[in-house]
């Protein structure tokens, strides 16, 4: 059967253009590549940024989330307490909306490379993913606004503890956890208000940002 497919490829190498034997034999691979649950085909093109770690292919019709990490939800807040150390709550920070804006200039109009290792839910693929030779999973915890998730790679390990020690980004705000957040938050629409998400920290369960630290620790001006 194999010996059958590399006599018909020559045969019509043989009749077409090159730039036309090319794809012919790219469109063969893609068709005859060994299927299985270990298979995934590459994933290539212009991407739209949906949020912080999610990218959507439109002539593919494919979401892909970004492989070891996890940013903020695109309708969630963080708060900053070190912008309003004397106010009864911390300025409010769109950490969603930030992500998403540090991803897609990142992204810009250049060509996207995916490599998926695994399907999610509702058909969505995780992959790691390079724009113009960058890890675009690594350059959203550089800045701080992701964080590792799953298995643990040793540079994106590296990239989260500097960002953390920096403070950079999501590391230097009070912020839910987003497993919880997604459990808990009633409206999770792009127009949810801060007051929502500053009364879900009031009633947590986990944190892992330093600043809750500091904003328990605050300095409290007091009349004399």
């Amino acid at each position: 059967m194999r010996r059958s497919i590399a006599v018909a490829v020559v045969v019509l190498i043989s009749i077409t253009s090159p730039g036309q034997s090319a794809d012919l034999v790219e469109n063969l691979q893609a068709n005859t590549a060994p299927a299985g649950p270990h298979y995934f085909p590459l994933i290539k093109g212009r991407a739209a940024v949906d949020s912080g770690d999610t990218l959507w292919f439109p002539q593919m019709g494919i979401t892909v989330r970004l492989d070891g990490i996890e940013a903020c939800l695109l309708p969630q807040w963080a708060f900053d307490p070190t912008a309003s150390q004397e106010l009864t709550r911390p300025a409010p920070v769109p950490c969603g909306a930030l992500a998403r804006a540090w991803l897609k200039r990142v992204v810009d109009n250049s060509v996207v490379h995916c490599t998926p290792s695994r399907y999610l839910a509702a058909g969505e693929r995780s992959a790691r993913c390079f724009a113009r030779g960058r890890d675009l999973a690594l350059e959203m915890l550089r800045v701080g606004w992701a964080r590792t998730i799953g298995p643990q790679d040793f540079e994106y390990l590296a990239a989260e503890r500097y960002a953390r020690s920096a403070r950079y980004g999501l590391w230097g705000t009070y912020v839910l956890d987003m497993a919880e957040w997604r459990k808990n938050a009633i409206d999770q629409t792009i127009g949810l208000r801060p007051i929502a998400d500053w009364n879900l920290l009031a009633e947590r369960k986990s944190e892992f940002t330093p600043p809750f630290g500091d904003w328990r620790n605050r300095p409290r001006n007091t009349d004399r």
